[in-house]
């Protein structure tokens, strides 16, 4: 049913209600005046008839009570009281044992009647549809009013009756009834048309905004040209253009998806990954990048069909898919064997990737659109490569810079002392022993500073294992305890990488974190506190070790890994640089941060062995 169909329906409803419910008003309105006049006509009688009564009994003291009250002057005047009204049915008079002496009807002298409910309590009290009850009911029971007559002491004598038939009632307000009724019709009649007809014209324009909805939901709108300023009052016309400059928003929305599209296809291809997205009901919505290179199908083969479809699950990689959309887990870069279409044995191997986005409550992953990628691993691989020749070009870079000032003071040493020994010459001394041992000494220290840059830039043959990292680092700790404990510095360790290994030369990362661990402790020589902490940050291991030290100043921040550069009155300047080149060469980094007078962290991090 359309909303102008309900709308209509709905006002049509209204009306009639409201007409039901003001004839129902009326109705009962009618009927209470009714039976109000009746109250009024049966008190008036009940006053006459016991005026008669009084009468009766004044004019014949001398005889018994119950022969005074079977007076036919009396009988007479309680039949001519009933023609008052059609409901009054009976004028009795009974003795306080309620046996009838004198009545309107003589034929029930002498019969025992008990007293009837209050017809006053009835008008008064009942609701109109107890009222309408009893007109409708001929077989209802009767009430009455009753006036007691006594006597000179207070005691009862006598009780006069006025018996009322209230379904007699409707007699009286029948002709009343079917007027209201035919009224009452033909207002329902009139207001149902009348609604139809204003309805028809006012939800018009309902009918139009509807339209144009269903134009928009089935991408067929085309823009109608809206008034600029709708008429004012006119809510459905404001309506129907703000309906209209959605349906242009909306294709404009449409040519930007488009374009935002393809520059992201484009930009997929580039990175030669593969990218699928599946909407709430597991259905391809897009795909893009290098689909043939990684499924060997063609993507507009793709459209429209299921997850299941496009990663069947008796494959690994449909598999992976399936359990991480129904757990609701994503997945990071796991390899996985793929397998040309109609083959068993896998011809290669792509990184998975699969994330949920827009996730409902409930279930894990139910009602969740799904993206899954595909990477070549030899292409994440190269420019991994490449990232790290960059990174050991500028630790070399770093290195080599402290390695010329060093080589810098001999050699200008050795051109100052050689220029003094020459003036001497010239002058004819030939004392210059003093000279030619300096320049001998510094000829040594150059020697000692390339020979010991030659070591620290030969390759290392590295003897790789896997490394479990929390025993690695318990170890560091038990390594460092007694030069610690000698310092009054107690050491903490704090692991969060359970079961998390390494890729590394145990030794050579031993002696490259025990240079970390020993500067520390120097840096505590009144004595703090020493914590190694380790983590698992997705395929990463952290190791921090802080110290409480006096931290490192600003100004020598930048030159700590350089070759021979020590603070120390008897360093070497080697040990930072070393364990600088040391996680170089297992593909990590190392950095740190220090703030004066409270510490130092330094921040190894590691790939996770696979």
């Amino acid at each position: 049913m359309t909303l102008q169909a309900k709308l209509t329906l709905g006002s049509v409803l209204l009306a009639s209600l409201i007409v039901t419910v003001v004839s129902a008003v009326d109705l009962a309105n009618i009927m209470q005046l009714q039976f109000e006049a009746t109250l009024d006509r049966a008190l008036l009688q009940k006053t006459v008839a016991t005026e008669f009564v009084s009468e009766a009994l004044n004019r014949q003291r001398t005889v018994p009570l119950r022969e005074a009250l079977r007076d036919p002057q009396l009988s007479n005047a309680l039949v001519n009281i009933l023609t008052a009204s059609h409901a009054i049915i009976e004028v009795a008079v009974v003795n306080p044992r309620n046996e009838i002496v004198t009545d309107s009807d003589q034929e029930r002298i002498g019969v025992t009647s008990p007293p009837y409910p209050n017809f006053e309590n009835l008008v008064r009290r009942t609701t109109w549809s107890g009222k309408l009850a009893l007109m409708a009911f001929r077989d209802s029971q009767y009430y009455q009013l009753e006036q007691v007559l006594g006597t000179p002491q207070g005691e009862p004598l006598l009780f006069v009756r006025v018996i009322i038939a209230p379904a007699l009632i409707y007699g009286d307000i029948r002709q009343s009834l079917k007027s209201s009724a035919i009224v009452s019709l033909l207002s329902l009649i009139g207001a149902v048309s009348i609604t139809f007809l204003a309805s028809a014209v006012a939800f018009r324009p309902l009918g139009q905004i509807g339209r144009m909805l269903d134009m928009v939901a089935r991408d067929e709108f085309e823009p109608e040209k809206v008034p600029e300023k709708p008429r004012s009052g006119d809510e459905l016309s404001i309506i129907s253009s703000k309906v209209s400059m959605l349906g242009q928003r909306l294709r404009g929305a449409q040519f930007e998806v488009s374009d935002l599209r393809g520059n992201i296809d484009r930009l997929l291809q580039d990175l030669e990954d593969a990218v699928f997205i599946f909407n709430r009901e597991r259905q391809l919505m897009f795909a893009s990048g290098a689909v043939e290179k990684f499924l060997g199908r063609d993507r507009s083969d793709l459209s429209g069909q299921s997850i299941t479809e496009v990663f069947p699950p008796a494959t690994t990689l449909g598999l992976l898919i399936a359990q991480a959309l129904q757990t609701g887990r994503p997945v990071r870069k796991r390899r996985v064997p793929l397998a040309a279409p109609g083959e068993q044995s896998a011809v290669g191997v792509a990184l998975l990737s699969v994330d949920m986005m827009a996730s409902l409550p409930g279930a894990p992953g139910a009602g969740s659109v799904a993206l899954v990628r595909l990477s070549d691993p030899e292409a994440q691989r190269k420019i991994g490569r490449e990232l790290q020749i960059a990174d050991r070009m500028a630790a070399i870079s770093g290195i080599t810079s402290g390695v010329a000032h060093e080589v810098k003071n001999p050699l200008n040493a050795i051109l100052l002392h050689t220029e003094v020994a020459r003036a001497k010459l010239k002058r004819g001394d030939t004392e210059i022993e003093q000279q030619m041992e300096i320049i001998s000494s510094e000829i040594v220290r150059l020697d000692r500073v390339v020979k010991t840059f030659l070591d620290f830039t030969r390759p290392v043959e590295l003897k790789m294992t896997n490394v479990p990292v929390p025993e690695f680092v318990d170890e560091l700790a038990r390594l460092a305890g007694p030069q610690a404990e000698a310092s009054h510095i107690s050491v903490r360790v704090r692991s969060e990488s359970d079961g998390a290994d390494v890729r590394a030369d145990r030794d050579l990362l031993k002696q490259a974190l025990l240079n970390i661990v020993v500067n520390a402790i120097e840096a505590m020589p009144r004595g703090g506190e020493l914590t190694l902490e380790t983590a698992v940050n997705e395929d990463v291991v952290e190791i921090r070790i802080s110290d409480t030290g006096q931290g490192i100043p600003p100004e020598l921040r930048e030159k700590i890994f350089r070759l021979y550069f020590t603070t120390k009155k008897a360093g070497s300047g080697i040990g930072l640089a070393m364990t600088f080149r040391a996680v170089q060469l297992h593909d990590g980094t190392i950095d740190f941060t220090s703030e004066p007078g409270k510490g130092t962290t330094f921040l190894v991090r590691l790939p996770v062995a696979v």
